[in-house]
């Protein structure tokens, strides 16, 4: 099972992003498929989630309701993250995570495969 994030970088306030995570080793219908975010000093959090089968799609944080949108392509094996009005705060590494599960549960250990990380930049 691995999962690679790619899409960071340098963004200015209000610009957007798209992450995406490609999946190897499991069939992403069977899997819940979540982004997590950590900004240096802080902890990991919850960003969105996307449900197997359904593609029902959670959102953890208020701060991102509205702005960001989860998706998944099955048939290329990638979720993404699409990221709009970005602003200064959004400043972190982002990781998708994925978890053999119909549930989008919000703590990190209930997720047991990670991807590296990519890294986002919105400057001020």
């Amino acid at each position: 099972v691995q999962l690679q994030a790619s899409g960071g970088g340098l963004v200015q306030t209000g610009g957007s992003l798209r992450l995406s995570c490609a999946v190897s080793g499991f069939t992403l219908d069977y899997y819940a498929i979540a982004w997590f975010r950590q900004a240096p000093g802080k902890e990991r959090e919850g960003v969105a989630c996307i449900r197997r089968y359904s593609g029902s799609s959670t959102y953890y944080s208020d701060s991102v309701k509205g702005r960001f949108t989860i998706s998944r392509d099955n048939a290329k094996n990638t979720v993404f993250l699409q990221m709009n009005s970005l602003k200064p705060e959004d400043t972190a590494v982002y990781y998708c995570a994925g978890r053999d599960g119909s549930s989008c549960p919000k703590g990190p250990r209930d997720f047991g495969s990670w991807g590296q990380g990519t890294l986002v930049t919105v400057s001020s």
